[in-house]
């Protein structure tokens, strides 16, 4: 299970990141777009993914980690929970969901 402060940590070894506000929560953000937030209840992230069809996949294939609510219909974003991933799965999600927003070049020199 992963905490706030190891979802801080996480975030802020990608390249460019720096964490600010967003709706009153921690955010993290690459070049001024925002690739994670952790929601009011503390223990759930939202995240970016690929498309609709890939956030369908998650659910799907592993709903007590990969949810979303009436909010989120029909973007690209879903929230995972704190307590069902541990450290390195979340290093993943962070990871994937930072290279998303990440502009080409500096994503391209983080993979190199």
């Amino acid at each position: 299970m992963v905490t706030e402060d190891d979802v801080r940590a996480l975030a802020l070894t990608l390249p460019e990141t720096l964490e600010k506000p967003m709706y009153g929560t921690p955010a993290f953000y690459v070049r001024g777009r925002w690739f994670a937030r952790i929601r009011e209840e503390g223990d759930v992230l939202v995240l970016p993914v690929g498309s609709e069809e890939e956030k369908a996949g998650l659910i799907a294939a592993e709903p007590e980690t990969f949810f979303t609510t009436a909010h989120y219909d029909g973007h690209a974003t879903v929230l995972v929970r704190f307590g069902a991933v541990g450290a390195e799965e979340m290093g993943e999600l962070l990871t994937d969901a930072w290279r998303l927003r990440a502009p080409k070049r500096l994503a391209a020199a983080f993979d190199a």
